[in-house]
């Protein structure tokens, strides 16, 4: 499957063959449900999403122009996906004051101290505003200003959604390091 360049892959989806659609989904469709997993408060929820996506890139698969890689392409249409899964749920956005979030803890430092599966699990978790923002900032790399563009909240908004994730993924991480210590100690 590696051997077929993204390009023929392409041609041959849009042409209808069914052999080549398959293994376009199976080239990206786990990194996709990892995608989908952050995003999503459960997997029933995460499997919804990611099938909805894929549906879209079948779909629009003609308006790849093969500027950037297929996967950057993909996961676009993907997050695209939940943030309009999302919006059409009306997820509300709980607006706490920026003063009010923990400032000092990045999103790196959680990131590197929790195991991948852990972490997926906790961010789950959070509200879905939390989590919405939480992953399009910093995972996916979007600024507050583009965030609240495609979420239509306001920039600040973003920013305090963003540091109560933050704050509250620091508390689950703090409280999962304690019941290491207890259960070694």
């Amino acid at each position: 499957m590696d051997s077929i360049s993204d390009e023929i892959l392409v041609r041959e989806c849009i042409a209808g063959n069914r052999q080549y659609q398959e293994m376009l989904y199976k080239k990206f469709c786990w990194k996709m449900m990892g995608v989908c997993m952050r995003y999503s408060k459960n997997k029933e929820e995460a499997e919804d999403f990611l099938q909805e996506g894929f549906v879209k890139v079948f779909t629009h698969l003609r308006t790849y122009k093969a500027k950037g890689s297929l996967e950057g392409w993909v996961r676009r249409i993907v997050v695209n996906t939940i943030l309009d899964g999302m919006r059409k749920k009306s997820l509300m956005f709980k607006v706490v004051d920026i003063e009010e979030a923990d400032n000092e803890v990045r999103a790196e430092d959680l990131l590197s101290e929790v195991s991948v599966n852990d972490l997926v699990n906790m961010i789950q978790e959070l509200a879905p505003g939390y989590r919405t923002v939480f992953n399009l900032f910093a995972v996916e790399g979007y600024s507050h200003k583009e965030i609240g563009a495609r979420l239509g909240i306001s920039e600040g908004t973003s920013k305090s959604q963003f540091a109560m994730a933050r704050k509250i993924l620091r508390e689950k991480i703090d409280e999962q390091e304690k019941e290491i210590t207890l259960k070694k100690g």
